[in-house]
């Protein structure tokens, strides 16, 4: 932007003195430039101007002179030039009016000369510049209405430094209940896994291994999620390296001693879990927190060995019961009605899959064991706001092996 502003209609020649021109050294030049702020102001056109400069040599009386706020002009060193008007400070940053072609006025010899036009006219320039009222990027707060009627939004933790809630988080801030039951998609995948156990054991040993060994796998993964621990892989990987070791000490010595292989590798495990536990640099709380985790869940891996170890009759009445009560307890049913409906048809899967077998009606009674301990294993994987990860996991998997006990002592007593 140059430097020759409009001021009252004149073009102002910054180097015209009474004495004539002087050199562009001796004068002080001031450069005002677009910045940040003067974006926002208003915009005034070339036609407006002409108008108002119209409007204004018309109107009666003429403006004072002493009321005409005029650029402070400072005079050469040397010259003692009287400035016949106060000096009145100019916005600094104003909207620059657009270039376009006027007049060129012949530069005066004297200051009074220069200065005669403008006392004539009324100087209308402040009153446009005085109304910016139609601005409509005045109201930052109305993008921010929407967002407070839509509900609370959670943050990202790269922008604000906040973590998203999760379900179960948001549920325990709401209050709810902190029982979540898996629903029937992980109880359809429980009667599946049931259900190839069952198969796996009329099969034989080797066949039992296979879903036992994804039963393990389940457990062990699900445990560690329901208690809130992931990831955590040197604990997945032990207790299940501790069922895995059950399973090859029953097979190596027979069902008939499935007790003392189940019982000493579990001994062996939790003073595994315990030294491992001692060489953490941890602090003794979170240490001692995931010590019990630990423990907990290879007990539970190596429990489930006890349907390799049971009779295999037990063993398919069982699965067939606890396929049948979860499926139950996942009906849509009122509060007290579900679990006795889901014990009521673990008992009759049992009698079905007596008759199949050479149980008969004793079915019933290993039926109605499993369906207890699978209801205790759901009820598990329910607490605590779960999340789907734990349905999909601890879910499947803890009806099943919470059942292993009721099936391998039962089966025995029964058989």
């Amino acid at each position: 932007m140059s430097n020759d502003q409009y001021y009252g209609g004149q073009q102002h020649d910054p180097y015209a003195d009474a004495n004539g021109p002087q050199h562009p050294a001796e004068v002080t030049q001031t450069w005002e430039g677009q910045t940040w702020d003067t974006t926002y102001q208003p915009a005034v056109s070339y036609d407006r101007i002409q108008a108002d400069q119209a409007r204004g040599q018309a109107a009666e009386p003429p403006v004072q002179p002493q009321a005409v706020p005029l650029p402070q002009h400072q005079a050469p060193a040397g010259h003692g030039t009287p400035e016949p008007y106060e000096r009145q400070p100019y916005p600094q940053q104003q909207q620059p009016y657009p270039q376009q072609p006027y007049e060129q006025y012949p530069s005066q010899g004297s200051p009074a000369a220069y200065h005669a036009a403008p006392v004539a006219e009324p100087v209308p320039a402040p009153a446009a510049f005085a109304a910016p009222a139609p601005v409509p990027a005045a109201d930052p707060v109305a993008p921010a209405a929407p967002a407070a009627d839509a509900g609370p939004a959670y943050s990202s933790p790269t922008t604000s430094g906040h973590t998203r809630l999760t379900d179960a988080q948001r549920a325990r801030a709401e209050g709810r209940s902190p029982i979540i039951d898996p629903g029937m998609r992980p109880a359809a995948l429980t009667a599946v896994l049931g259900l190839l156990l069952a198969g796996g054991a009329a099969l034989g040993s080797y066949g039992l291994l296979v879903p036992l060994v994804l039963l393990q796998g389940l457990t062990a993964a699900g445990w560690f999620r329901l208690n809130g621990m992931w990831p955590a892989r040197q604990g997945i990987a032990l207790a299940f390296l501790g069922g895995l070791v059950a399973d090859a000490a029953l097979l190596a010595t027979g069902r008939e001693h499935a007790a003392a292989a189940i019982l000493g590798t579990l001994g062996v495990w939790v003073l595994l879990c315990l030294v491992l536990q001692l060489r953490s640099h941890a602090d003794p709380d979170e240490r001692m927190y995931g010590l019990m985790a630990t423990i907990a869940s290879a007990a539970l891996t190596v429990v489930a060995t006890g349907h390799l170890g049971a009779a295999p009759d037990a063993v398919v009445v069982g699965g067939v019961a606890v396929a049948a009560a979860v499926l139950a307890r996942a009906l849509p049913l009122p509060g007290p009605v579900s679990p006795i409906a889901a014990l009521l048809a673990s008992a009759g899967a049992g009698i079905a899959a007596g008759g199949l077998t050479g149980l008969g009606t004793s079915g019933a009674l290993l039926g109605l064991g499993a369906g207890v301990c699978a209801l205790v294993g759901l009820r598990a994987a329910a607490y605590d706001y779960p999340s789907r990860f734990v349905h999909m996991t601890a879910g499947v998997a803890l009806p099943l092996t919470a059942a292993a006990p009721a099936v391998y002592l039962l089966g025995r007593a029964l058989v």
